[in-house]
């Protein structure tokens, strides 16, 4: 479990420190844009109230509620799931960074009402109109690892 928790301080850290610098110290807020190496790699501003891609952002403040209280249960079953039987270290790895990030966004939702979405990609002749941040990173790569590397231990 040790593994599980370092992994997920580190990323609740690394996306908390990314969104007080990006959101507050170069107040992307207010710029709402900063372009960094265009058209690759932008700072764009983005409040996300639903969940991925902004789907159900318009139900209020509800949905606000409802997607933290489903967070933290989906993070509390992960963790739950762990501590009861043996895992590889990909698996602790992947469950770390899925729970870090996680709780990154729920952070977000209780703090500003929405999640901090500012890592804009895009190419030449393709303007991509989605932002996100370092916790949809961890998330991503951590449900991607869990399904991949899940059921790989042996048996005892």
């Amino acid at each position: 479990m040790r593994t599980v928790t370092k992994i997920a301080a580190i990323t609740l850290a690394l996306d908390q420190a990314s969104k007080f610098l990006v959101v507050q110290m170069l107040d992307l807020g207010s710029r709402q844009s900063i372009d960094v190496f265009p058209p690759w790699f932008n700072l764009r501003m983005a409040w996300n109230r639903g969940i991925n891609f902004g789907l159900f952002s318009d139900t209020g403040g509800l949905m606000r509620w409802l997607l933290i209280l489903m967070a933290v249960a989906i993070t509390t079953g992960i963790w739950i799931w762990i501590r009861r039987q043996p895992h590889n270290r990909w698996v602790k790895l992947s469950a770390g960074l899925l729970i870090g990030g996680a709780i990154g966004n729920v952070i977000d939702r209780v703090y500003y009402g929405a999640v901090a979405d500012f890592l804009n990609m895009s190419a030449p002749g393709f303007a991509n109109p989605y932002s996100f941040n370092v916790a949809d990173i961890a998330i991503f790569v951590g449900a991607i690892g869990l399904v991949f590397f899940t059921g790989r231990e042996k048996t005892p």
